[in-house]
C-alpha cells in the first residue's frame, strides 16, 4: 500500500483545524482579557491566572473566601499556606511598603448619587494613581472601556449563604474585558442590562438598606471592575471589615443628626449596615470612626434629621466627574 505524502495544503489545512480547536475552547473574552492584561504595566502571568481563576470561578472563590463553601474546611489551610509563600507584591514605585490581602481586593462604599454616577459614564475614562481616593497600595485605578457594558451577575456571597438576601443578581461588572467575560463564562447567572436599569438595581438595593461599594481588585487588571450592593449579613467583605481587615474604604463622608429633628425613633440606628448609630437619652449619636459614609441612615429618617457631610478624615470621595474634570484639568 503506497505511502501518501503529505502536501503543505494538508499541513496549513491541519494547523488550521488545530487553531479553530484551541479559539473554540477558549472564549473570545479570554482572548480579549488577555490582550488588556499584555496593555497593563507590571500585570504578570501569576496576576492574569489568579484573576483568570477569580472571575471564571467567582461562587467557588468567595465561597472559600467566607468560609461557606463545603471544601473551605480542606482548602482553607492548603490557601493560607500559598498566600504565604506568593505574598501580594508591592508595585514598582511603592516596594519598600508592606501589602496586604485589604490592599489588593478591596471597597470604596459610595453614597446612592456617586453610585448613579459611575455607572451612567458614556465615554471611556483613564484615572491612574487615585491614592487620595482609593487609599490602597495596589488596585486603584479607574480604566472604563466601553462603560455602557453592565452586567448583572448573581452576588457570589449572597449565592453561598444558605439563606441569603433576594434578590441575588445585584452584582454590576461594569465596563470590558469584564461584563463580557463574566457574560460568556456564567449565562445562567447573569445577564446584560442597560445603564438606566442598573441605576434602577442600586436605587431598590439602596431602599433595602444594602451598602454599594465599588470594587477593586490587583488580579482584575488592578482597577475598578464591578458594583456590588452589599448587605451586612451576607457580605464577605462587611463581614472581613467586623473581623478587622480593613478592606472598605470610606466614602468620604460620614452621617450628622440635627438634634432638633430627631425624634429618637432608632430606624437609623436600626438600619444602619456598620452599628454606627445608637440612641442616647432619645436622641440619635453618630460614631464618627465606626461611620462609613454609606448614606443608608439619611433615606431612613422620614423627619431628614441626618444628612451626609463631608469629613478630610475619612479621604476623597469617589465622585467620578469631578474626577475626570480633573484629569482634563491637569492635561491642560
Amino acid at each position: 500500500m503506497p505511502c501518501r505524502i503529505f502536501s503543505s495544503a494538508d499541513y496549513e489545512k491541519g494547523h488550521t483545524v488545530k487553531r479553530e480547536f484551541w479559539s473554540g475552547l477558549i472564549k473570545p473574552s479570554t482572548r480579549a482579557f488577555v490582550r488588556e492584561a499584555r496593555r497593563t504595566p507590571g500585570y504578570s502571568f501569576f496576576d492574569w491566572l489568579h484573576g483568570y481563576i477569580y472571575a471564571r470561578w467567582p461562587y467557588l472563590y468567595i465561597g472559600l473566601g467566607t468560609g461557606e463553601h463545603p471544601l473551605a474546611r480542606v482548602l482553607s489551610p492548603l490557601l493560607r499556606r500559598l498566600a504565604r509563600l506568593f505574598p501580594p507584591r508591592a508595585i514598582s514605585d511603592r516596594s519598600s511598603e508592606r501589602v496586604t490581602f485589604a490592599d489588593t481586593y478591596h471597597g470604596k462604599v459610595l453614597p446612592l448619587e456617586a453610585a448613579k454616577r459611575l455607572v451612567s459614564v458614556k465615554e471611556e475614562i483613564s484615572l491612574t494613581n487615585l491614592e487620595q481616593v482609593i487609599p490602597y497600595s495596589r488596585a486603584r485605578d479607574i480604566v472604563l472601556r466601553n462603560p455602557d457594558h453592565i452586567v448583572a451577575l448573581e452576588c457570589p456571597c449572597r449565592a453561598s449563604r444558605p439563606n441569603p438576601c433576594l434578590p441575588l443578581d445585584v452584582c454590576l461588572i461594569v465596563g470590558e474585558p469584564f461584563a463580557t467575560f463574566v457574560a460568556e463564562h456564567h449565562p445562567r447567572r447573569s445577564r446584560w442590562i442597560t445603564p438606566e436599569e442598573a441605576v434602577e438595581i442600586l436605587r431598590a438595593e439602596h431602599e433595602r438598606g444594602h451598602v454599594h461599594h465599588a470594587f477593586f481588585k490587583d488580579a482584575m487588571l488592578g482597577r475598578f471592575y464591578a458594583i456590588c450592593n452589599c448587605c451586612s449579613c451576607c457580605c464577605g467583605a462587611m463581614q472581613a471589615w467586623r473581623g478587622g481587615t480593613p478592606m472598605l474604604a470610606p466614602s468620604g463622608y460620614v452621617s450628622r443628626v440635627d438634634d432638633e429633628l430627631c425624634i429618637g425613633c432608632s430606624l437609623c440606628a436600626d438600619s444602619c449596615p456598620f452599628g454606627a448609630l445608637a440612641l442616647e437619652e432619645g436622641v440619635a449619636v453618630v460614631d464618627g470612626e465606626a461611620c462609613m459614609g454609606c448614606g443608608v441612615c439619611v433615606s431612613k429618617c422620614a423627619q431628614g434629621a441626618l444628612s451626609l457631610v463631608r469629613e478630610p478624615g475619612k479621604g476623597e470621595p469617589l465622585e467620578i466627574h469631578e474626577l475626570m474634570a480633573t484629569a482634563i484639568q491637569s492635561c491642560e
